[in-house]
């Protein structure tokens, strides 16, 4: 039981498994994204996924910071070279050498446009700018780096700026600032409110019907918002984003109660082992759908290709784990500036 007398939240593993339910809802809305707006890219028209990913715009990513900020206050008062390990090198090991990946794939068609001396300028502009996908974990060692960095400070100051940040829709044209201020309100958020994001789980799971309910006006809210354009709006975008967590920790819950869709537990339990992945069997399937089954309808073809990003990116954290190329997903030794911990895969770590 929970303090207040409800169930106490199923567990998996350790893990909480609403908290999973949701990550994988969320890293499967990333690669819907990227799936649909490559297959439409390249077929030159849109299709009926469009509106999903539409919909689904105000809070993907919103719903993903939050959630990465809920467990933040277990080990920020550790000391800095423990937490610059486990929130800082260990995201960094990670994106150096999966964006050296995805450029040893995409080098030769990068040539083709801007020579190989372009190629060289862009891999090196891409630590200062994050590259493609891969800017979500780049951008999180930040956040936390900055959220300890001030945790002496008033919360709610710091909690009330990130909020102004996040009204103002700053454009710069560099990745880092630009979503830092669109971003970190919501990772702060969860952070600060981790215990009221748990109280709010915990009421969903008490009262499911007036939960559905609510599900179902904030869905016709979102869909009408976006649709009228506003939905990008100072505020209305803060307040979208925030509701769409909470719908999605709704959803999360919910399923994780029934047991439903178990394999979205499973995504977002590694939901970062498919975000690093999802790229190649995306690009693949993309590619052979659209010469090969041109008959079929391109919305079809995004789903297809959605799942392929999915699925492909599990298949190879497997054959990477039974190979011995266990470096692609978990840290080896040389790389901890702290001592190792007895969990070391990459979604312990999360």
């Amino acid at each position: 039981m929970t303090a207040n007398g409800t169930l106490a939240p199923r567990m998996h593993g350790g893990r909480v498994d609403w908290v999973d339910y949701a990550k994988g809802i969320c890293i499967i809305m990333v690669v819907m994204m990227h799936s649909v707006l490559g297959v439409e890219a390249a077929a030159g028209q849109t299709s009926f996924m469009h509106y999903v990913v539409e919909f689904a715009r105000p809070f993907r990513m919103p719903d993903f910071f939050l959630i990465s900020g809920l467990f933040l206050s277990v080990v920020i008062d550790r000391g800095w070279r423990t937490y610059l390990d486990r929130k800082v090198v260990h995201f960094a090991y990670f994106y150096v050498l999966w964006v050296t990946i995805q450029f040893a794939f995409k080098a030769p068609s990068f040539a083709a446009e801007m020579g190989w001396a372009g190629v060289a300028k862009l891999y090196a502009l891409s630590f200062i700018d994050p590259f493609g996908t891969l800017w979500f974990i780049y951008l999180l060692p930040i956040f936390f780096v900055v959220t300890k960095l001030t945790r002496r400070l008033p919360p709610l100051l710091i909690w009330g700026v990130a909020a102004l940040l996040e009204s103002l829709h700053v454009a710069t044209g560099w990745m880092v600032p630009d979503e830092f201020c669109a971003r970190f309100f919501y990772f702060y958020t969860g952070y600060l409110f981790a215990r009221h994001v748990f109280a709010f789980s915990d009421a969903a799971r008490a009262r499911p019907a007036l939960a559905l309910f609510g599900l179902a006006v904030w869905a016709v809210v979102n869909a009408v918002l976006v649709h009228v354009g506003a939905a990008d709006l100072p505020v209305i975008s803060l307040l979208l984003g925030l509701a769409g967590a909470c719908a999605i920790i709704t959803v999360g819950t919910l399923l994780a109660e029934k047991r439903w869709l178990d394999g979205l537990r499973f995504c977002g339990e590694h939901s970062i082992v498919i975000y690093l992945a999802f790229f190649l069997p995306m690009a693949i399937s993309r590619s052979l759908l659209l010469k090969y089954a041109p008959f079929l309808d391109l919305g079809v073809i995004a789903i297809i290709v959605n799942i392929a990003g999915v699925v492909g990116a599990l298949i190879i954290w497997k054959l990477a784990m039974k190979s011995g190329a266990t470096f692609l997903f978990e840290r080896p030794d040389a790389f901890w500036i702290a001592p190792r911990k007895q969990a070391t895969r990459l979604q312990a770590a999360e």
